[in-house]
């Protein structure tokens, strides 16, 4: 059983996996660096989201999906402080990272975090968890990489939403991090789409062309 949940994530019941996509930790230094006026404290909101669905959900483990760095400058930076802290915080926490195209270029979480590096797709209870989802022989694949989301309404009315698209054979996260963007789903038919709208995950049952 998989339950898609408001923050902008994914929870493995019968494996007490909680499944991440595209956190992007330390984008908004990198920004910041680059002279872009971003907010700042954005990695300890992350990490205050995930805390808060731990303990909702009861998850044993963090799956992310790919892309948990966003860059190789921000693993010396006050992110990755805020990172090392939590980590400190949490030994019991099992946490795994599945490769995405971010993490190649910004190298493996460093060792004292303790986070399991495995490449895709990586085998959990019926699922190949991957960064880039694409069909796979034998179990529905879910990753993330392609930050999903749905434009509803026209004109004035016109609303962007990150978003859960379940294909046929492979399924995409929304991005769990900040200032991540949103690329709008092209469905296929027989595609399920769930927008996250506020605190609520709903289905959408009419979706654009």
């Amino acid at each position: 059983m998989l339950w898609l949940l408001p923050q902008r994530a994914a929870y493995a019941v019968d494996a007490g996996a909680l499944l991440v996509a595209d956190a992007h930790l330390g984008k908004a230094q990198a920004f910041r660096r680059l002279g872009v006026p971003v907010p700042e404290a954005t990695t300890a909101a992350n990490l205050a989201r995930l805390d808060a669905l731990v303990a909702a959900t009861g998850a044993r483990r963090i799956v992310f999906l790919g892309d948990l760095l966003h860059a190789r400058a921000v693993r010396d930076g006050a992110a990755a402080q805020a990172v090392r802290a939590w980590r400190d915080g949490r030994p019991g926490l099992g946490l795994t990272l599945v490769r995405g195209n971010h993490d190649r270029a910004a190298g493996d979480p460093p060792a004292d975090w303790g986070v399991e590096v495995v490449e895709e797709p990586w085998p959990l209870d019926g699922l190949a968890l991957c960064h880039d989802a694409r069909p796979r022989a034998g179990a529905y694949a879910l990753g993330g990489h392609l930050h999903p989301g749905i434009v509803l309404g026209r004109g004035a009315d016109r609303l962007r939403l990150p978003c859960f698209h379940l294909g046929a054979g492979a399924g995409v996260l929304p991005a769990f991090g900040e200032f991540t963007g949103l690329h709008p789903v092209r469905p296929a038919p027989g595609d399920r789409v769930f927008a996250v709208a506020g605190d609520a995950v709903r289905p959408i049952l009419t979706l654009p062309s």
